[in-house]
This record gives C-alpha cells, structure tokens and sequence, in this order.
C-alpha cells in the first residue's frame, strides 16, 4: 500500500483530504505543521508528500528545502496544497522542485490524478535507475547515440533565441560552440563574386548547426540566420569533443552526418530520430497507463513535462509528436488530459 503524509494545519481540511484518500486505497499520516511534518517524513519516508504552504512552525516552503536537502527523503514526489493562485507563489515553488501544485478548493478527481500522476512517474524512474545500475558501465553518463546527444545539449547547454532575420554567428566569426535547433528554422548563406546569396543549407527542429573544424577559434565558413523565430541551444566545442573521445557510437553517426552526401545522410538520420521520439513517448504513455491503472479510454493527467522527461527527450518534440498522435486518431487531448483511443496502433508505433 501507497504511503502519503498530508502536511496541512487546517483540521477540517486535513481529516477530509486523508479520509478521501484512504478511502482510495492510501495509507495516511497526518502532520498539523511543518515541523512535525519534516519529522514525520525523515522517520516515516513516504511514498509521496501534500503539503501546504501557510503553515505555523515552518511553511511549505521551508517544508520542501529540507526534505529535498535530505538524502533520504529528496526522491519522494512533493505536491503543493494552497489557497494561493499568484503566478509568483506558483513559479516560487515549482523553481525550488515541487512536482505539482493544487489549489484549494480542489475537487476529488484533480487530487488523485495529481497523486497517480507523480506515483507512477516515481515507479518508472525508479525502475529505470535499477535498471541502470544492474546494468552499470563505465561510460554510463556518456551520450551514446546522436538522440543522446541531443538530449546532452538540450540539459547542458545555453539556450538563446532569435527573432526572424536575425543573424545567429557570421562568416569569419569564432566557432566557439555548436547548436541544436529547438524550434524554428535556420538558414546557413554567403555571398558569390557578385555579391549574390547563396544559401547552404536550410536546418529545422532537432538539427545540429555550426559543425566546423574542432580546432579552437576557427572560423565559421559561413552566416547562419534565423528564417523564422528560432531558438537554439548550444555547447562548447570541448564539451563535444570530450564526448566523441568516449564514444565511438556518436563519433562514427557524427562522421557519417558529415561526409559528401550530407543533404541525404541529414534527411535519413532526422527520420530515424523522429521514429525514435515517437516510440519513446508511445512506450512512456503507455508505461503510465499500466502503472496507474487506467482502463484504455480513461483519460490520463499527466503534465508534458513530466511526459518529456521520463521519456527522455525535449519538450518540444513531445508536443509535436503528441500532436501527430492527434491528428492520426491515436490519442485525443483536452487541456491537460490525454486519452488513448487506439492503443493498438500506440503499441506498434515504431
């Protein structure tokens, strides 16, 4: 049986959140404070922890830095309970790593999705870390494969964005870094003998850019300039270097990206990566699905956050490829929830 410790000081509302919860299969401990609560999570070490913000003793905030500052306590999912709606009040708390946030009043169904949600998102990441470590190697933190890179840059990197037309790096400039393409386009241009634009390249979402020689300070050979609002992330040269060095796997696709047919060896690896992106967040879907329990045509909350990152890829490719979903009458979407409408074609997702 799920543990969950309820940290709330009004009585009322306390007695009534963990009854409803018990009677949802939980096994509840309650606290009046966050004292007692920070004492009952280091002794008790819930499955996962509600807790509100204005509190006497310590607030919810105060409640959070301990428990995530606690080697044994920092793993469990953390949902904040308030009165409060100020965007600030939220923002506060997500930034210090809360995993939810409810405000009061709330309705039965919001709380327990909430509290299915985390969860199952806990059992996963779990499970995969075991899996990790049974299968422990010594390069284990080292990107091996061109999506692991990609996902690399997108946790690493510094993220910059563009307006349309505006200029990314020129020709002659230092190329210091490489890029990942997040959202937009980008075009790569020089000029002829007459002064004429001649365009080199055209680079869309989840393309690299900026690949020159990795000697230190040479030049880029070309301007890059965003066709429409762009963002990109980007990565010290070393960074990559350092990574090819370990990886024979992202050394070999990487040569292979850029030999003399780079258009059609671009065009084939952009493919297998978006087939790897679809399988990712149809598996990770469905993973929720069987954790939680829900029937096939029960809806799933699930933030794309949360989505994205037990998938393991950028937010931005899950909501594109969610969309794709729609639009092929696999899933259908509504605000926050995702309901399966033909699991069978989700499975073979490839």
């Amino acid at each position: 049986m799920k543990t969950i410790l309820l940290i709330e000081d009004d009585t009322a509302l306390r007695e009534n959140t963990a009854e409803l919860l018990e009677l949802s299969g939980y096994k509840v401990f309650t606290a009046p404070n966050g004292k007692i609560g920070i004492e009952k999570a280091l002794k008790d070490t819930p499955n996962i922890i509600i807790c509100d913000i204005m509190m006497p003793e310590i607030d919810g905030y105060g409640v959070l830095e301990v428990i995530a500052s606690e080697e044994s306590t920092k793993h469990i999912p953390f949902i904040f309970l308030s009165a409060k709606t100020e965007h600030k009040e939220i923002r506060k708390g997500m930034d210090m790593g809360a995993d939810d946030y409810l405000t009061k009043p709330f309705d039965e169904q919001e709380l327990l999705s909430a509290v299915e949600s985390r969860l199952a998102k806990s059992i996963i990441l779990s499970m995969r870390q075991q899996s990790t470590e049974d299968n422990h190697t010594e390069n284990d933190d080292n990107p091996r494969n061109l999506n692991q890179l990609k996902n690399f840059f997108c946790d690493e990197g510094e993220v910059a964005n563009y307006k349309k037309g505006e200029t990314i790096y020129r020709k002659g400039d230092h190329s210091n870094s490489l890029f990942l393409i997040l959202k937009g386009v980008v075009k790569t241009h020089t000029m002829d003998n007459n002064a004429k634009e001649l365009i080199t390249g055209l680079y869309k979402a989840d393309d690299f850019l900026g690949f020159t020689s990795f000697d230190d300070n040479f030049p880029y050979n070309e301007t890059a300039t965003a066709v429409e609002d762009t963002e990109i992330v980007g990565i010290s040269k070393k960074y990559v270097k350092d990574i090819l060095k370990k990886s024979q796997d992202v050394s070999l696709e990487l040569m292979n990206l850029l030999t003399d047919n780079l258009s059609e060896i671009k065009e084939q690896l952009v493919k297998m990566a978006y087939s790897s992106v679809r399988k990712k967040t149809a598996g990770t879907i469905l993973q929720f699905a069987e954790i939680m329990n829900k029937k096939p045509d029960a809806p799933l909350r699930i933030s794309r956050n949360d989505l994205a990152t037990t998938a393991g890829i950028a937010t931005e490719s899950l909501i594109r490829t969610l969309s794709d979903f729609k639009k092929d009458g696999i899933i259908e979407i509504e605000g926050r929830d995702i309901r399966i409408v033909d699991i069978e074609s989700l499975r073979d997702i490839e």
